[in-house]
């Protein structure tokens, strides 16, 4: 993969774009899962949870205040780790790709909520 030059245009960097496409990768697992009354009921929990992490990031970006800002950021944080938890609630069977797929989406939730962590560090 080349590495682009400027790291705002790096996916990995660009945490609006990270985060939506955390929310659609979180989409596409759910549409995987087995159709129990459980998963439904988590799943519904866990597209919540990740979609908001990137809407109230979007807020923040717009945020009119330093307060305001903050909040916003610590939003996104409770609902990163939201999204874990939900994340650790479904039911993937014996199916190995989709656990493998799980714990790929438990890393990046607690990889978001530990970034939104440090930007509450730093921003004090």
């Amino acid at each position: 993969m080349i590495k682009a030059q400027n790291p705002k245009q790096n996916s990995k960097y660009d945490l609006e774009a990270r985060t939506l496409k955390f929310a659609k990768a979180v989409r596409a697992f759910a549409r995987k899962l087995l159709k129990t009354i459980a998963n439904i009921e988590d799943g519904k929990q866990l597209i919540r949870a990740s979609g908001s992490v990137g809407a109230n990031y979007i807020e923040a970006n717009e945020a009119i205040s330093k307060k305001d800002f903050l909040l916003r950021i610590k939003i996104c944080r409770k609902e990163a780790k939201e999204s874990w938890f939900w994340l650790n609630l479904v039911f993937t069977g014996n199916d190995d790709a989709l656990e493998e797929e799980r714990l790929l989406l438990e890393g990046e939730a607690l990889e978001l909520a530990k970034i939104f962590s440090s930007i509450l560090e730093k921003s004090k």
